[in-house]
């Protein structure tokens, strides 16, 4: 199985520059087309949150314009940018979103389970799960103890260094690895929010985050780093299961270059 994961889309309405320089809504186009233009076609696409930047309804039809061409099976999660109403409404067909509360789903029809979460708390940068939420993800993965899961929530679950985003982080991390450590078939934890590609140790498994589509949390891993972006090739990851090797994922940068160019010439190796 070949899961596709894009994050942090930050999409603004038409024309207008997040923070007065990145055009999200073109960064995103030339991501899906990335993800078509791929030798191996995916089979799903997960969006792990911050999918448009205010919630707004217009937003979220502008998204949904964008990521029309994605014939795939593709999920998607709130973010702390993201509003669950508006997002219900702007993609009424996709039902596993439910339609009311938390926006807590389980996928069972690939060889590799998912789990997302909600971690959004309205108005605020930092997430949270609850007692509630928590206790649907120990339940669910109870249910099926040997089967191998990805769980994917929008916050990470961990302390990156970089200061100001460890500020608006997950308040009851403690709690997610309480309940994935009860686990052993936990594959990988999946997240968004750090606009970079990150991962660590996390309660018996790896935890990580992928790059956004568009703008990249300046790399400045200081308690007291000024909140600031810059504008790093962005990208996504590719997360490839294979029983026989379990979870792989790598990160694929997004633009254009040279290449890709053979390493050998008639059986010789090109010097």
């Amino acid at each position: 199985m070949l899961l596709a994961q894009i994050t942090d889309l930050h999409i603004k309405p038409r024309g207008r520059l997040a923070y007065r320089k990145v055009d999200t809504a073109q960064c995103l186009e030339t991501a899906v087309q990335a993800l078509l233009d791929l030798p191996q076609v995916p089979d799903a696409v997960l969006v792990t949150g911050d999918l448009v930047d205010a919630g707004r309804p217009e937003e979220y039809g502008l998204l949904r314009e964008i990521l029309s061409p994605i014939r795939l099976p593709l999920f998607l999660m709130p973010g702390n940018h993201d509003a669950r109403g508006p997002l219900r409404a702007g993609f009424p067909d996709h039902r596993y979103l439910g339609t009311d509360g938390p926006i807590h789903y389980a996928i069972e029809e690939f060889p590799l389970r998912l789990l997302a979460l909600d971690s959004l708390i309205d108005g605020q940068g930092g997430g949270r799960l609850g007692a509630a939420q928590l206790d649907w993800l120990d339940r669910r993965l109870a249910e099926q103890p040997d089967r191998p899961t990805v769980v994917a929530v929008h916050h990470p679950p961990f302390a990156t260094g970089i200061g100001h985003m460890d500020k608006v982080g997950l308040e009851d991390a403690a709690g997610l690895a309480t309940v994935i450590g009860r686990h052993g078939r936990v594959e990988r934890v999946l997240s968004g929010h750090l606009h970079r590609a990150i991962q660590t140790r996390f309660a018996g498994t790896l935890a990580s985050t992928a790059p956004s589509t568009a703008h990249s949390v300046a790399l400045d891993i200081r308690a007291g780093a000024p909140s600031a972006f810059s504008l790093e090739p962005p990208g996504f990851q590719l997360h490839w299961y294979e029983p026989s090797a379990g979870l792989v994922s790598h990160t694929a940068a997004i633009g254009d270059w040279a290449g890709p160019f053979p390493f050998f010439e008639n059986g010789i190796l090109i010097d």
